[in-house]
C-alpha cells in the first residue's frame, strides 16, 4: 500500500515539472509580427512657409489736436464711420497766462495809439477844411489813422485767438473743433471728455484724440524666419487663416519683404507685408492674430507615398522602400522622389499604385 502512494506521489510531481515546462515554453513563443501595408495615392503636394502676425488696416491715420487744452465734448465712438471734415472733439481752450498778459497789453497799447491818431486826425482835418494846411500836410495823419486801425485790429485778432483758438470771422474753421482728416471707421477714442490735450507742433506730435482707419482695405503683417525668407518673393500668393475666424481662409499678396531683419529669441526675423483679399460676408477687425501659408511650389495630381514610409540609406540619394512580394514577405526598392510637403513626398519611379508598402513599425 505504501508503495502505491509513493508511485502517485512521484507521478504527481512528474506531471507538475511537466506542465511547468510546457507553460513556461507556450510563454516563450513569439506571437508572430504581421505588417501592415499601404498603396501610393494621387494627391496635390504643396510646399510651404508659414509665417505668424496680425491684421491691420493699410491706412491709419492718428488725429491729432491743433490747440492745447481740455477735452469739452466727444463726438464720435469707436466702431462708427465717418467721413473727412467730420468733427470728433471740441477742445476747450486754457490760454498760457504770459502770453494771454502780452495780448491785452498789445491791445491796450494799439487802442492808445487808435485814440492819438484819431485826434491827431480830427485836428488837421479841421485845418484843411479851412484851408489852414495843404493836403500833403494832412495826408500822413490820415496814414497813421489807418495804421492804428489795422494794428488794433490784429491786436484784438491775437487775443482770441489765444482765448478761443480761432477768429469770429473765420465760421466753423476754429481749431477748437478737432475734425477728420480720413474717411473710414473710428478704430479708437483714448481720451474722454475732461481730458488735457496737447497741439502738435514742430516740437512735439501732440496728443491722439482718434485713429481713423479704411477698414476696406487691410493687409497681413508677419515674420519669416531667415532660413526661409530667401525662398520667398514679392508677387507670391498667401493664405491667410485668421483664429477668430474658423474654417475661413483669404487669398493675399506678398507686397514687401523688409531688407533688415530684427533678432528675436536669438533668431532674425523678416518683417512682410501682403494685401489680404477681402471677403464681403466677413468683417475682419483690426488687430486680429493671423498665420500666412506662403506657396514655396506646388505640384497637383502626383503620385505620392507617406514620408514616414521611407528609408534613407547612407548616400543621401538612396532612399528605399519596402515591397511585398509574397505574403508577409518584403523587399527594399529604391524609389526616386520629388516634392515634399513633410508629410507626403511624391514618388516620381520606383512603385505604383497597385505597390503594397510596408508600413515600418
Amino acid at each position: 500500500m505504501k508503495s502505491i502512494v509513493r508511485v502517485l506521489v512521484v507521478v504527481v510531481i512528474l506531471g507538475g515539472f511537466g506542465y511547468t515546462l510546457w507553460h513556461l515554453y507556450e510563454k516563450s513563443q513569439e506571437v508572430p509580427v504581421v505588417f501592415s501595408t499601404e498603396k501610393a495615392f494621387i494627391t496635390d503636394i504643396i510646399k510651404k512657409t508659414v509665417a505668424t502676425g496680425t491684421i491691420s488696416p493699410k491706412k491709419e491715420v492718428a488725429i491729432k489736436a491743433r490747440v492745447s487744452g481740455i477735452i469739452e465734448k466727444v463726438y464720435v465712438q469707436e466702431g462708427e464711420l465717418i467721413k473727412q471734415g467730420d468733427a470728433i472733439a471740441k477742445v476747450k481752450i486754457v490760454p498760457d497766462m504770459v502770453s494771454l498778459n502780452n495780448a491785452k497789453n498789445r491791445v491796450e497799447m494799439a487802442q492808445l495809439s487808435v485814440s492819438d491818431a484819431t485826434q491827431n486826425y480830427d485836428r488837421l482835418k479841421v485845418l484843411l477844411d479851412k484851408g489852414v494846411i495843404a493836403q500833403a500836410e494832412f495826408q500822413p495823419a490820415q496814414t497813421d489813422l489807418k495804421n492804428a486801425k489795422q494794428e488794433l485790429i490784429a491786436a484784438e485778432g491775437n487775443l482770441q485767438l489765444i482765448e478761443e483758438g480761432a477768429l469770429k470771422n473765420q465760421g466753423t474753421t476754429s481749431n477748437t473743433i478737432i475734425r477728420s482728416t480720413a474717411t473710414g471707421m473710428v478704430l479708437e477714442v483714448p481720451l474722454k471728455e475732461g481730458n488735457s490735450v496737447i497741439e502738435s507742433n514742430t516740437f512735439n506730435e501732440g496728443t491722439t484724440v482718434a485713429t481713423i482707419a479704411d477698414m476696406a482695405e487691410m493687409i497681413f503683417e508677419g515674420k519669416v524666419d531667415e532660413s526661409e525668407v530667401g525662398k520667398i518673393q514679392e508677387g507670391m500668393n498667401l493664405l491667410i487663416t485668421i483664429g477668430a475666424l474658423e474654417g475661413r481662409t483669404f487669398n493675399a499678396r506678398l507686397d514687401h519683404i523688409s531688407p533688415k531683419g530684427i533678432e528675436e529669441n536669438g533668431a532674425i526675423q523678416f518683417k512682410i507685408k501682403a494685401e489680404v483679399d477681402l471677403q464681403k460676408d466677413a468683417f475682419i477687425r483690426a488687430g486680429y492674430s493671423a498665420n500666412a501659408d506662403i506657396v514655396l511650389d506646388r505640384k497637383d495630381s502626383v503620385l505620392a507615398i507617406q514620408e514616414a514610409l521611407l528609408i534613407f540609406g547612407k548616400d543621401p540619394d538612396s532612399v528605399f522602400v519596402e515591397i511585398e512580394i509574397g505574403p508577409q514577405k518584403f523587399e527594399k526598392r529604391l524609389v526616386k522622389l520629388g516634392l515634399s510637403d513633410g508629410i507626403n513626398t511624391e514618388v516620381l519611379s520606383g512603385v505604383d499604385t497597385t505597390t503594397n508598402i510596408k508600413i515600418p513599425m
